[in-house]
């Protein structure tokens, strides 16, 4: 496997000597499922970018506190970059910001969640059983931080995860797409370090509520391993749902 991780955040300082970064927290989950390989993080808040896509197996588009449809410089550029890899029909992975700007590229609406932000362990709907490395599950326990949302499934898309919450929670196109909502490669320490700094945005219910959450467990590995299988799988002929463009 050879990925390219684009990194769409930088972590604050004070917990960057633990995780170090974005990129380098899906490396260590990615290995842990199986992968083997190189991996190669490029900072695109810094403007950082390979000089070609054209080697990587997959593109990996990681969260980040920013929204997707900012006006940012930094954010459209990353806009056209994945507009452009979906044309060549690169395979994709999208994690929370990456998974709303991708849905944002192939046409949908995304924006603020009415219900608020998205917080701590949250349970989903697990729609396709029958995936490699899914093991015939139904449900699924990830960890969240979201206040922002897709709303609706891209064209010729097929929903894989949902809840109420979270109606989109999880999507792919043919074989070439694979986005997320929530967040696989958190441990919680670093979801309870994101709670303890939005706790007053949250409020002490809604805190109190999240924190105890995070000591029931999440199945981030288990959605690592899909993606491993997702990205070392054969590219195989498009589905008749429609074009992902």
């Amino acid at each position: 496997m050879k990925l390219c991780i684009l990194e769409n955040d930088d972590l604050d300082p004070t917990i960057q000597a633990t995780y170090i970064g974005y990129g380098a927290m899906f490396e260590r989950l990615l290995r842990e499922a199986g992968a083997n390989g190189e991996f190669d993080v490029f900072n695109t808040v810094k403007g950082q970018y390979p000089d070609s896509f054209e080697n990587y197996d997959a593109v990996l588009l990681t969260g980040s506190r920013a929204d997707c449809f900012s006006q940012d410089p930094w954010v459209q550029v990353l806009r056209h970059t994945v507009e452009a890899l979906l044309d060549t029909k690169k395979k994709l992975v999208g994690v929370c910001f990456g998974h709303q700007l991708i849905a944002l590229c192939l046409g949908c609406k995304v924006g603020r969640a009415p219900q608020g932000w998205g917080a701590g362990r949250m349970l989903y709907q697990w729609l396709a059983p029958e995936l490699p490395q899914a093991q015939g599950r139904h449900n699924i326990a990830l960890l969240a931080s979201h206040q922002d949302q897709v709303f609706d499934l891209p064209q010729g898309a097929r929903l894989l995860a949902s809840s109420e919450f979270c109606p989109v929670a999880a999507f792919a196109v043919d074989d070439r797409v694979f986005c997320v909502q929530a967040h696989p490669e958190f441990v919680a320490d670093y979801s309870s370090y994101l709670l303890n700094k939005r706790r007053a945005l949250l409020g002490e219910e809604k805190y109190t509520s999240c924190i105890q959450s995070l000591a029931q467990g999440h199945e981030g590995l288990a959605v690592a391993r899909m993606m491993v299988a997702f990205i070392e799988g054969p590219v195989t002929a498009r589905v008749a749902a429609g074009p992902a463009r």
